[in-house]
């Protein structure tokens, strides 16, 4: 079994939300939606807030003192074929309008009531959904997604948090 980790981005302003229209992937043969982020460099595997703010300059051009409240509020993880996937997702802010297009894809900002009619991953959405009924909570929550009774994607959520104890 290997291991993938990323790092993910959702930048808002006034509503709107970064998001990334990509023609194709190496893993997807169609266009889909994703927010900033990608795959954590050797160096970063223990430190993915470096590794978001990477993949936040490298895909949209913001600098780090132009992105505020970046925290992370997510650890999603999914078996795909012979890898677990891990994400950290990262939520913040910013004022600045114009972004920078990257070869990874197109930039736009998305109303935040449009993200979920999206072409996204399932988790992604899953997220999302669980994010905007727990917005104000300043929790990190994890995430696993697997196949329910029927085969459909089902997401299990539980609050990240010490429980002081050994």
């Amino acid at each position: 079994m290997k291991l993938r980790q990323m790092a993910t981005a959702f930048i808002s302003r006034d509503g709107h939300y970064i998001m990334m229209e990509k023609d194709k992937s190496r893993w997807f043969g169609f266009p889909f939606w994703t927010a900033l982020g990608g795959h954590l460099e050797p160096e970063e595997i223990s430190d993915p807030d470096t590794a978001v703010r990477r993949e936040i300059l490298e895909e949209s051009g913001l600098l780090l003192d132009e992105v505020t409240d970046l925290m992370l509020r997510y650890v999603l993880m999914r078996q795909k074929d012979d890898e677990i996937r891990i994400q950290y997702v990262y939520f913040g802010r910013t004022e600045k309008a114009e972004l920078v297009n990257s070869d990874e894809g197109k930039l736009h900002w998305i109303a935040e009531h449009e993200l979920t009619g999206l072409h996204l991953s399932a988790v992604i959405r899953e997220m999302l959904l669980h994010y905007f009924r727990h917005r104000d909570e300043r929790l990190v929550y994890s995430g696993t997604i697997k196949a329910g009774e029927d085969e459909e994607a089902v997401m299990q959520w539980s609050e990240l948090k010490d429980p002081q104890v050994f």
